[in-house]
């Protein structure tokens, strides 16, 4: 792709998703422009729902006229068109394991970000006052205090809906601080999950955990106090475009995961595992709310459509392995609960 037309990527800085492919793109050295969606600059093509982030690709004339949604399917579209610093491991065994942890990130540490923001007080003010000035720092005073007005409404009013309310604390809090200590103990041995580079799970857990250690007061306190290497880790994650990669080397094989890793299997077995397959069995049966058992307490929310695709996305890519590399999954993961993912 030449740099004359790189491709556009269009997002905010308040959007875990927008900085997660902000960073890969970083990372692989694919050429593009970062442009803050619904700016004066904001000139991408239309797409089917009004998500962030969106990636814009030139034709052959170098018009932008083609773009799309969502960060999964945004990764895998990159890596048929780019072939350099590749983010999927070459064994597929690990290239499973891989996604797998990248869409806990997506689905389930996304529940702490809107928490962490939505929930404490100095959170809500600093959201309140800094995310209408993503798209225009010249706003008027009037409209940038009802823009603080709409965005908290909005935003609180839809706590319940995604899980943050006042019985599920104490689970998505403490998964939180788990992850930190998880992240803490692999980061002693390695920069990355999976090998000497990063793959998509990396970059999933970044997404959430650069507004977590980043940007909210509360989240951010803890992980400073209580993981630092966690917060050194989103620093570098933000930009690699220095790391070194030579060809497909970098990745464990299937038996070299680290037992660091294996350990954070466990951890989604324990939280992502029952609320996806609570989920999923909500949305089959036309339930207005999912309740699943999580660390012995109850969790409940409304159900979520997208992450009942998620999970069929999932048993595809696990169905779509060969028999022996499904053997191998399914010893990767025996004990660790994830093993409903995969019924």
């Amino acid at each position: 792709m030449s740099t004359d037309h790189p491709l556009q990527l269009g997002g905010s800085y308040g959007s875990p998703y927008s900085l997660k492919m902000r960073a890969v793109l970083r990372y692989r050295q694919i050429p593009f422009t970062w442009v803050l969606r619904g700016s004066e600059h904001d000139h991408l093509p239309p797409v089917p729902v009004r998500l962030i982030p969106v990636i814009a690709f030139p034709d052959d004339d170098g018009e932008y006229t083609e773009a799309m949604i969502d960060s999964s399917p945004q990764i895998m579209r990159l890596e048929t068109m780019f072939g350099d610093r590749s983010l999927v491991p070459t064994d597929p065994v690990v290239a499973f394991i891989d996604y797998l942890i990248e869409d806990y990130g997506d689905e389930w540490v996304t529940k702490a970000m809107f928490h962490y923001r939505w929930y404490y007080d100095d959170a809500i003010d600093k959201a309140a006052k800094l995310l209408p000035l993503d798209q225009n720092l010249q706003v008027s005073d009037a409209d940038w205090e009802g823009m603080q007005r709409y965005i908290t409404d909005r935003q609180i009013g839809r706590m319940a809906l995604v899980g943050s309310t006042e019985a599920n604390r104490p689970i998505i809090e403490d998964s939180y601080t788990r992850l930190l200590d998880l992240l803490t103990a692999s980061l002693r041995e390695r920069l990355f999950l999976l090998g000497d580079r990063p793959g998509r799970g990396d970059f999933g857990l970044f997404g959430q955990l650069r507004q977590l250690v980043g940007w909210d007061p509360e989240s951010a306190r803890i992980a400073i106090d209580r993981a630092p290497r966690v917060a050194g880790w989103v620093d570098r994650m933000d930009d690699l475009s220095w790391w070194p990669v030579t060809g497909n080397d970098g990745w464990v094989g299937r038996d070299e995961i680290p037992s660091t890793t294996v350990a954070l299997l466990h951890e989604i077995g324990r939280t992502y595992a029952p609320f996806m397959i609570a989920n999923a069995d909500a949305l089959q049966s036309g339930a207005d709310e999912m309740v699943c058992e999580i660390d012995g307490q109850e969790y409940r929310q409304g159900p979520f459509a997208y992450q009942g695709k998620c999970l069929v996305w999932l048993r595809e890519q696990y169905a779509a392995l060969g028999s022996t590399d499904r053997a191998a999954v399914d010893a990767l993961l025996a004990g660790t609960g994830c093993e409903p993912l995969l019924a």
